[in-house]
């Protein structure tokens, strides 16, 4: 029996792909080159372990954290690894035709593929809440559109607010998941009965789920502290971390066994919940003294994440029409909103305890970058939403979604799919 994936993906995707392809080594081989200089030996080497780290938790720890699905695990690892691979190359000449003041060719440094990499993650999380509603030539699309979406975004951000690269960047989580959200709704829902047996979770599927867990909650302290110049500010950032997750996890575990009647822990919740506190510490954790302040951030951010998780679902489906596939609101949303609010209290004591006077204007200034970053994250993802539903690119029917079998060849079967 013929293969009934959509023709324009069969014979449309491979074309689309490797012309683009070729379009970015064009690209790179005209306008970018590699630093000269030489490096200190000890700083490179420093570098690309941070580098391997973000590597791991993109490729290993995002790809295995949206497998929970008993149907959908193949397509979650490796449309995840095929839009890690597209996004970096695209991210490394966007961040560089961006950063410069005049045009020119770009320098290739380990800087940069370390940025392109936490670049690229902002679409690796966003594509939770889509995924197994849409097919890889969508996810194409929305790689090429998110990235140089948030790419522009730092940027202005980075020239009204002057701020450095890491706190442009950890608007990540915030930006990431409501750009996926706003997608999420201008996509066709789900039957409720078609395809329900594919959304449960299986025992296997959800521990490779965790696993990618694991390898985020591992590799956190890297993504919070990696842009940070200032040694102190590094050590902070990992100290900070480390309190959070661990103090998050704790959470997790110990408020999802108090949420169920019978005292028995919700698997999914501690995929949500185990990564709250690093997601929420981020963008302040350079700032925090203290350990214990990042320890209460980690408790308030699991309790949010499994309340979220538990409450909000049906709200979101009913009342919004979202369909979250892999809880992206409960995992990134709500612990980056939380994050946010905290770093504008924490600049506030510290413009207060420096004897400054301009507290609204600090005010102003935060609430700005925040209101800047969630407004072009809506806006942008309505647009891409649109985008994606047009009819080009023949999106998987909602009796199809959530199913490997639409995608990829299995060999123990009779027929096609």
């Amino acid at each position: 029996m013929s293969s009934k994936y959509p023709w324009s993906v069969r014979g449309c995707l491979p074309l689309c792909a490797l012309t683009l392809e070729a379009a970015l080594i064009l690209l790179f081989f005209f306008f970018t080159y590699y630093n000269a200089s030489l490096e200190d030996q000890e700083g490179l080497v420093a570098s690309y372990q941070v580098g391997q780290d973000l590597t791991v938790m993109a490729a290993l720890g995002l790809g295995f954290l949206t497998s929970n699905l008993q149907r959908h695990t193949w397509s979650s690892v490796a449309f995840n690894l095929f839009m890690l691979a597209l996004g970096v190359q695209w991210a490394i000449l966007l961040d560089g035709f961006l950063s410069q003041l005049s045009p020119g060719k770009v320098v290739i440094k380990l800087f940069s593929i370390r940025l392109a990499t936490m670049s690229a993650m902002s679409v690796l999380i966003s594509v939770g809440a889509v995924l197994g509603k849409v097919n890889l030539a969508q996810l194409v699309v929305m790689v090429l559109v998110e990235l140089t979406v948030f790419g522009t975004m730092r940027m202005v951000i980075s020239i009204i607010f002057k701020t450095d690269y890491h706190m442009n960047l950890m608007h990540i989580h915030v930006f990431a998941a409501y750009f996926g959200l706003t997608v999420a709704r201008c996509l066709p829902k789900p039957l409720p009965q078609g395809t329900k047996d594919k959304e449960q979770i299986a025992t296997r599927s959800s521990l490779s789920a965790m696993l990618g867990t694991l390898f985020l909650w591992m590799f956190w302290p890297s993504f919070n502290s990696a842009l940070l110049r200032s040694p102190i500010e590094r050590k902070n950032a990992v100290f900070n971390t480390y309190y959070a997750l661990a103090v998050s996890a704790v959470t997790a575990m110990s408020v999802s066994s108090l949420a169920h009647p019978q005292g028995k822990i919700n698997m999914t919740y501690m995929h949500n919940a185990v990564l709250a506190g690093g997601v929420a510490v981020g963008i302040s954790c350079h700032l925090i003294r203290s350990p214990w302040l990042a320890m209460v951030l980690g408790l308030v951010a699991g309790l949010i994440s499994i309340g979220g998780a538990k409450c909000l679902p049906v709200c979101f489906n009913r009342v919004l029409g979202i369909h979250d596939s892999y809880g992206v609101h409960y995992t990134f949303g709500l612990p980056g909103l939380l994050g946010e609010i905290t770093y504008i209290v924490l600049v506030v004591l510290r413009t207060v305890w420096a004897g400054y006077y301009m507290i609204g204007f600090q005010v102003l200034l935060c609430t700005g970058e925040l209101s800047l970053a969630m407004a072009i994250a809506v806006m942008s993802g309505l647009l891409t939403g649109l985008l994606l539903n047009l009819k080009i690119w023949k999106a998987p029917h909602v009796a199809k979604y959530f199913d490997d079998q639409a995608f990829w060849e299995f060999p123990h079967l009779a027929v096609g799919f």
